[in-house]
């Protein structure tokens, strides 16, 4: 047959579960998949030709630029999550075919991969499980463990810095829709994130002066529907892992700043909404307040992490498909990831939890979060949260961080499997108000990441 390799898929996988058996947890199957890219650019020698072709996976029964749908879904079960899958095969979802993308450039901001390879070996975990650097100061930079020993070593690496830039204002539009289809609930907002240690773009680096002890100053701000709009949060981010957030919030209705408590965080934010604070990256509490992490597989899947920036339209805002009525999901393209490392992981921090336990699939290659399972506490599938990412560079038009084309997600699904109610949500260039999606800008701190910016965001 025209498409059959030396190395098949079932060679891959008795790879990985030799590896895992054995402990070895690096990314690749020829050679460490890091070291690849670091040394030629691309991940392309870590891996045989059949994790890095959708077609010759399949021996030529798809390929690039073929769509999934529930006729041929069951070609590439194994490379999908059982949501995804049932997605497709009974609710009329559907994924377009790319090809693989080799380049990590094209994957992650430039200056994050430039300082993963400046700083790689000098992260450690201090007695309390909180990422220093080896003289036990916080954390400088990048990922700190490019190349993961463990299962808790993924989280820690992607919860230091969800976005990956050392500031963003997202703006965004949200859907949330009923079991029939129907978008009961439409919301514009805002999310600002800003690092405060491990800055590699802004200055001062890599900590913010007086604020060593923080990890992160995140907001999320409404503007519309009318009844929502000024309502606004802010959470501060201790360094220290084992310690929650504290949770600030402005009511329009009450015309002050008030203190919530910051456990509660298996809830919406807003009436409607599948999308909780636990769920923010894949990774929205302390890894510390997470426990029981454990790698549960490793393999081959297929997710969206390019082309998925909607450049032609003037606001960015992105196509619908499936369910009822038409508008249950995004157009979404998704490519052939070589490897995924699958983490599992309790709620430990958290007794009146409704999970018992979430499941995200990670890019080895990147430890990008691409698809999270969570179950509730009689282990059966509860929520389902997956996105899809792109550089915002399509050879035409071009958004850049400052130096380099921007990278970050597009779109975001938010699913509650019980229910069959799902939040839609997409980033787009500009919402009410003035705001306008930001990288890497010293005005978003005081602009949206202060308690005096949420009394003026709710004014």
């Amino acid at each position: 047959m025209a498409f059959l390799g030396k190395y098949d898929h079932d060679f891959s996988r008795r790879v990985f579960l030799a590896n895992s058996a054995k402990g070895m947890f690096r990314a690749g199957v020829f050679c460490s998949a890091w070291s690849a890219f670091a040394r030629t650019g691309s991940v392309a020698t870590a891996y045989p030709d059949e994790l890095l072709s959708i077609e010759m996976y399949t021996r030529g029964r798809l390929k690039s630029g073929d769509v999934i749908t529930k006729e041929n879904v069951h070609l590439v079960k194994d490379l999908l999550d059982p949501v995804r899958f049932l997605q497709i095969s009974e609710m009329g979802r559907k994924l377009v075919l790319a090809p693989t993308t080799n380049d990590l450039s094209k994957l992650n901001p430039a200056s994050y991969l430039e300082a993963t390879l400046k700083n790689q070996g000098q992260a450690m975990f201090d007695h309390k499980g909180n990422v220093v650097t080896r003289s036990g100061q916080p954390w400088i930079g990048g990922n700190p463990f490019p190349e993961p020993q463990s299962a808790v070593e993924v989280f820690a690496a992607h919860t230091l810095s969800w976005g990956r830039h050392d500031s963003c204002l997202y703006v965004s539009k949200e859907y949330d829709l009923d079991q029939a289809g129907n978008i009961q609930y439409q919301y514009s907002s805002g999310w600002a994130e800003m690092s405060s240690v491990g800055r590699v773009v802004m200055s001062p680096r890599p900590y913010l002066p007086g604020h060593e002890d923080k990890l992160r100053y995140q907001s999320v701000f409404f503007v519309e529907p009318s009844d929502s709009k000024g309502i606004a949060y802010l959470s501060v981010w201790p360094y220290d892992q084992t310690q929650f957030p504290e949770l600030y919030g402005y009511l329009p209705a009450f015309k002050r700043v008030r203190r919530f408590p910051t456990n509660q965080r298996f809830e919406p934010l807003n009436p409607g909404s599948e999308l909780y604070l636990s769920d923010a990256w894949a990774a929205g509490d302390p890894f510390l307040t997470w426990g029981d992490y454990q790698i549960v597989h490793r393999g081959p899947c297929l997710a969206a992490v390019s082309n998925g920036w909607n450049s032609e339209h003037p606001n960015w805002e992105h196509k619908t498909h499936g369910g009822p009525k038409g508008a249950l999901f995004w157009d979404t393209s998704v490519e052939l990831i070589p490897e995924a490392i699958v983490v599992e992981a309790t709620p430990i921090g958290f007794p009146r939890a409704p999970v018992s336990k979430k499941r995200v699939w990670f890019d080895a290659r990147t430890l990008l979060p691409l698809a999270m399972v969570s179950f509730d506490r009689k282990g059966q599938m509860f929520r389902f949260f997956d996105g899809a990412f792109s550089l915002y560079d399509d050879g035409k038009r071009r958004v850049t961080d400052g130096n380099s084309p921007y990278w970050s997600w597009t779109t975001v699904h938010a699913y509650n499997v019980q229910t069959n109610r799902m939040t839609r949500i997409e980033q787009v260039r500009t919402i009410p108000g003035g705001h306008t999606m930001l990288v890497n800008d010293q005005s978003i701190y005081e602009k949206y990441l202060t308690v005096g910016a949420l009394q003026r965001l709710g004014g």
